[in-house]
Order: structure tokens, then C-alpha cells, then sequence
């Protein structure tokens, strides 16, 4: 369920890793390895939150060809 803040809508981690089509290993490898930052957004128990354009930016680095 998306979280309301600030008037923006914000995704936990595994709706984005769902929207973006990626295994939340996947995700938390690609933040270990510096392919995509980390977000900077966090809930009062420390979960990631994520912006719709960060995961537009997670759907792009999943269907890049390297």
C-alpha cells in the first residue's frame, strides 16, 4: 500500500521492486554494488521508500542492455 507524505506518494520496497519488474535481491544488490544510489527516504522503522522517478530510474537500469 502506497504511504502518503508530504503530499507525495511514496512505494515501499517490494511495490517498486513489483513496478519495476526486479527481485528485491536484485535491487539491494544493484544499491551494494553502486549501480543505482540509495534511497534517501526512509519510514519511522528505517524501510526504504521510493519515489515514482526512482522507480521509473529502477524499470530503465532493469531493461538496459549492457
Amino acid at each position: 500500500m502506497p504511504v502518503l507524505m508530504n503530499s507525495e506518494v511514496y512505494y515501499r520496497t517490494h511495490e517498486a521492486c513489483r513496478m519495476a519488474n526486479i527481485s528485491r535481491s536484485t535491487l539491494l544488490r544493484w544499491v551494494r554494488n553502486g549501480i543505482v544510489r540509495d534511497t534517501t527516504h526512509r519510514d519511522r522503522r528505517g524501510w526504504r521508500l521510493f519515489m515514482v522517478a526512482y522507480i521509473q530510474m529502477l524499470k530503465f537500469e532493469a531493461n538496459r542492455l549492457r
